[in-house]
């Protein structure tokens, strides 16, 4: 099949050393198509996979898990003429003044000045919708941390993205509603600002449930997952999407 989604990585905050940042990218045709957050280790991993930077990337939250290699990619493109202010990132709103103040307002993105962090790329503000090189893409608030500052991701028919997220039966009620994979955050145990395997269990339905793949989870709970009957993401997986 032509439409394809990688793990980067699968870890929560606390075990990104074991599993890498939970970080994606959905490839078309076997190429990089639309990268899902930048974490270090994710952007690193995937470099090794595709030999470069990526050229657009869609941003769930301003957590430094999931956007600390955004100052690593500006160098990566302000330094190349061909990729400078080329680089797409689609930003949800509310997103926006989180990462602006974590990551593009630190004084003097270069040391000799004469830059500014957004210099390096394409910023795409986005709301509830945009679209990348043809194809519809849809956006939706989750519940993680802080209202409003959170946001999943859907490719039609193919593939909805969570990002960090407690339950959110509502929204995948009318963003899954074609069969799409869910990638979900889940691990072993539940918190304020993420989904633990009890939580999911109780407010999902069965058939919602078998599509979920869950990732950004503990270093020792993908076992006791998988003997619960879900199923869970590795580093470096590799699964077929359907056509959006």
């Amino acid at each position: 099949m032509s439409w394809r989604l990688r793990f980067h990585g699968v870890g929560s905050a606390s075990a990104v050393a074991e599993l890498g940042n939970a970080m994606a990218t959905i490839e078309h045709q076997q190429r990089p198509w639309l990268a899902i957050d930048c974490g270090s280790e994710g952007l690193s991993d995937f470099i090794a996979c595709y030999g470069d930077y990526p050229d657009a990337v869609f941003i769930t939250h301003a957590h430094l898990d999931h956007v600390s290699g955004l100052e690593r990619l500006f160098i990566g493109s302000y330094f190349n003429p061909a990729r400078r202010g080329k680089v797409r990132i689609y930003c949800p709103t509310g997103v926006l003044p989180w990462l602006q103040r974590r990551v593009a307002e630190y004084p003097n993105v270069l040391a000799e000045g004469g830059a500014n962090f957004w210099d390096a790329f394409q910023l795409i503000v986005v709301g509830e919708h945009f679209w990348h090189l043809g194809r519809r893409l849809e956006v939706f608030p989750v519940r993680h941390h802080w209202p409003d500052s959170a946001f999943g991701l859907r490719l039609p028919g193919s593939l909805v993205w969570t990002g960090d997220t407690r339950p959110i039966p509502e929204m995948l009620g009318k963003y899954a509603d074609k069969g799409e994979l869910i990638a979900h955050d889940c691990a072993l145990h539940g918190n304020p600002s993420h989904s633990g395997i009890d939580d999911l269990l109780r407010e999902y339905p069965q058939d919602l449930l078998e599509r979920c793949l869950l990732y950004h989870y503990g270093s020792q709970d993908a076992a006791t997952l998988r003997q619960l009957g879900m199923r869970v993401a590795e580093p470096g997986m590799v699964v077929e999407l359907d056509q959006p």
